[in-house]
């Protein structure tokens, strides 16, 4: 934006490189999906803690590879992202576990903590909370208090 730090830098969440920084993260879901699978979890393959591939791939954006860095050097179990536009919380996963469905339902083993949070702040969310609130595109999330499975709504590899 105009007069912003950040002015020159991106336009959205799009980096002038042409790179998606919503879906630029690495596939750390597959990694535990497959390990499930193969009864590798949690004694062979912690499920608290997936590290960062070797060999991220070459079109992993600067700002995601400082991201990764960071979180290498400061594990942390709960992250939130924020942005304008739909007026729905979601809660992990975003990617749904059958790789070729558009929507599932995909929860994580914690679901019950995630959808909590997920109504805590979406009822404490004036805007998210109103009876006249506008509809997310074809969507009313608010027939479902304003949350909802990422994978559920839309898989989001890289997120």
């Amino acid at each position: 934006r105009q007069g912003s730090e950040l002015a020159g830098w991106a336009m959205g969440r799009w980096t002038y490189e042409g790179i998606d920084l919503n879906h630029n993260f690495a596939d750390l879901n597959t990694a535990l999906w497959d390990a499930e699978d193969n009864d590798l979890v949690p004694h062979e393959f912690p499920n608290h803690y997936i590290p960062i591939p070797d060999g991220v791939p070459a079109q992993v954006a600067p700002e995601t590879r400082a991201v990764i860095a960071w979180m290498q050097r400061y594990p942390f179990v709960l992250s939130a992202n924020l942005h304008g536009g739909e007026l729905v919380v979601t809660y992990p996963f975003d990617m749904s576990r059958t790789y070729w469905k558009a929507q599932e339902l995909t929860p994580t083993p914690d679901d019950g903590v995630f959808r909590w949070l997920a109504t805590v702040y979406a009822s404490a969310n004036p805007a998210m909370a109103s009876a006249q609130r506008r509809p997310c595109h074809q969507d009313d999330f608010a027939r479902h208090g304003s949350i909802i499975n990422g994978a559920n709504w839309h898989t989001v590899a890289g997120s």
